[in-house]
């Protein structure tokens, strides 16, 4: 089953250029990349000169696509959208320690600069078809330090209070969705989440500041903004945003262009918006170094 996109409305409040949306996915053409896992959510109808079209709407010269569970270990449909932008995007696979070295240079040649690992369950307690967890994650880790690629992490706050200090030793760059997932109820000193953010102003992560996961459609922003505020206060030079467009089990499905401006207005400072949005992300993913400056 497939579903139209949500649609995105401008910012009101123009982003910055150079501006990135570190967190987006692409689905399709399913005629060319159909899902090759089952998945546990309606598709998204989110093929490449769609999600270009919400890009130019918010106004983000630059997008990270994190590939969705559906497609599992197989890039094609991300690395298909790269090549029609390979300027503007960079992508973040999945795979494990089966995969061979040619295909992952292959991967990094082509705009793949990281690979994503998830403890986190569907709410059935189910594993997401096609995820992989933190142990491939062990595995591959020499292989990741001499292609240069990061590891994105999507956990709950207590599963990375956890396991961060292992993980970090492995000696791989380290980013961690969506706020690392703290439950909004504990506030920012909450215990795991405490733990999280001291490891981020050490210099030791990024984060990415993606807060519709942790809203209840949308109608509790307020209650997550301590969160926001406290990784803000922490670690300003650690941080990337992202929309998280298309979506997928959100329903209704956020705005995009509403939680561009509730990032901008929460900051308030034009020097630290730039910070998050154009330069730390241009050091991340390798975006043109004269975005950094």
């Amino acid at each position: 089953m497939t579903v139209p996109p949500p649609l995105a409305s401008a910012p009101l409040r123009a982003l910055p250029p150079g501006a990135c949306d570190a967190h987006s996915h692409v689905f399709g053409p399913f005629d060319r990349f159909p899902p090759i896992e089952r998945s546990v959510y309606a598709l998204p109808e989110a093929a490449p000169e769609i999600h270009s079209a919400v890009r130019n709407t918010l106004g983000v010269a630059r997008g990270v696509l994190t590939q969705p569970a559906p497609y599992a270990n197989d890039p094609a449909a991300m690395l298909a959208a790269i090549a029609g932008a390979p300027k503007a995007l960079r992508g973040v696979a999945v795979t494990d320690e089966s995969i061979g070295d040619p295909t992952l240079e292959r991967w990094r040649m082509g705009g793949i600069v990281g690979l994503r690992f998830t403890e986190m369950r569907t709410p059935s307690g189910e594993r997401y078809p096609g995820s992989v967890g933190f142990a491939a994650l062990r595995a591959l880790a020499p292989r990741m330090r001499e292609t240069g690629m990061h590891a994105q992490l999507w956990a709950s706050a207590s599963q990375l209070a956890e396991h961060l200090p292992a993980l970090l030793r492995l000696g791989v760059p380290l980013v961690v969705d969506h706020m690392g997932n703290p439950d909004p109820g504990e506030g920012p000193d909450g215990v795991a989440f405490a733990r999280i953010v001291d490891l981020l102003a050490d210099g030791t992560l990024w984060m990415k500041l993606v807060l519709c996961r942790l809203s209840a459609g949308g109608s509790d922003y307020a209650r997550i903004r301590p969160l926001h505020d406290r990784l803000v206060e922490r670690a300003p030079n650690r941080l990337v945003w992202g929309s998280d467009w298309p979506y997928v089990r959100m329903q209704p499905a956020p705005d995009a262009g509403r939680l561009a401006d509730l990032f901008q207005e929460w900051i308030d400072d034009a020097a630290l918006i730039r910070r998050i949005l154009v330069v730390n992300p241009a050091s991340l993913y390798g975006f043109n170094k004269e975005e950094q400056a």
